[in-house]
């Protein structure tokens, strides 16, 4: 399906839990207010969801969290979503945490990727970033992911207190593993809004000067925005989400759910519309209506490069970012 602005509409990233067992600073730290479990949307009610979107041309399915892992029966989930006709491909955003026990049953469900969350290489730093001592528990997750087969990425979110050690570090691994890296930049949306970050042409800079001018890489590396480029004479492929630092809306083809069914067109605003309540009632058209109605009322843009016109007021592990 097509939004108002002509964008086809194909990408949905589904929030099953609010809930992670990490305490990143800049998305969910100590303290925080979680949503009562009877509110949360049941696997069969994510399913439901699915095939509806599925006949409105959603075909591929992100599922997220918080940390998706935490709830029993994600693989189950998944299976359940690849068998819907019309979805071609379902992929999971974890922190790796405790990938390493589920790998092998997910890649058995029919996971076609998993993006891994890790921000830095040193133990300490990431007991610092994190809150836990579980580096060690992640980088298990990621070879457990490398190794069922499945395409791979690491997400790294582009704090101010990166430094060029950690980011060549990081290029390392990737690279000897032959897996795509990605940098984020800190988005202002939740706890995000008290972090700062820096810029992919910092980053840039810093690869071209460890491994070489980047050549940049047109071809499709998953559903997202990334912007690709090659490095190392092609051993190292790095991703660049540039959500502040350069716009990517023109070609944006997502939408997303919240874990108890808010629907959101953009991170950026405010609003969602509630699906969860005609789901409960049985009123499967009023769903339908209302996947339409967030489709078409896709903004133009997002305004994160200026925060005084953000109005998303909650917290990034709420909605599923």
């Amino acid at each position: 399906m097509k939004d108002s602005l002509g964008r086809t509409i194909d990408y949905m990233r589904i929030s099953i839990t609010d809930r992670c067992d990490l305490r990143c600073k800049y998305c969910m730290p100590e303290g925080i207010k979680l949503l009562s479990m009877d509110d949360l949307l049941t696997y069969e009610e994510i399913e439901t969801i699915c095939k509806i979107a599925a006949g409105l041309g959603i075909s591929k399915i992100k599922i997220t969290g918080g940390e998706p892992l935490v709830r029993r029966g994600v693989e189950h989930l998944v299976q359940t979503l690849k068998s819907i006709p019309g979805i071609e491909k379902v992929t999971m955003t974890s922190n790796g945490v405790t990938l390493a026990d589920h790998m092998e049953a997910l890649k058995k469900s029919g996971l076609d990727a998993i993006n891994i969350s890790l921000d830095t290489l040193d133990p300490t730093e990431f007991a610092e970033i994190t809150g836990r001592d579980r580096l060690a528990n992640v980088l298990a997750g990621v070879e457990a992911a490398v190794k069922s087969g499945i395409r791979v990425k690491i997400n790294t979110v582009l704090r101010a207190q990166i430094t060029e050690e950690m980011i060549v570090r990081l290029a390392n691994y990737a690279r000897e593993l032959g897996i795509d890296l990605r940098f984020i930049e800190v988005m202002p949306i939740g706890f995000g809004k008290e972090q700062d970050g820096i810029y992919h042409e910092d980053v840039d800079r810093i690869l071209v000067k460890h491994f070489g001018e980047g050549v940049d890489d047109p071809s499709v590396h998953g559903n997202g925005p990334a912007v690709y480029k090659i490095y190392d004479e092609g051993r190292l492929s790095v991703g660049f989400i540039s959500a502040m630092h350069g716009k990517f809306c023109s070609s944006c083809n997502r939408i997303r759910m919240s874990a108890i069914g808010g629907l959101k067109s953009c991170l950026c605003y405010k609003g969602q519309i509630d699906i969860r309540e005609p789901l409960r009632a049985g009123d499967l058209e009023e769903v339908k209506k209302r996947l339409i109605e967030t489709i078409l009322d896709k903004p133009k843009e997002h305004c994160f490069e200026t925060i005084d016109e953000i109005t998303e007021e909650n917290q990034m592990s709420s909605i599923g970012g």
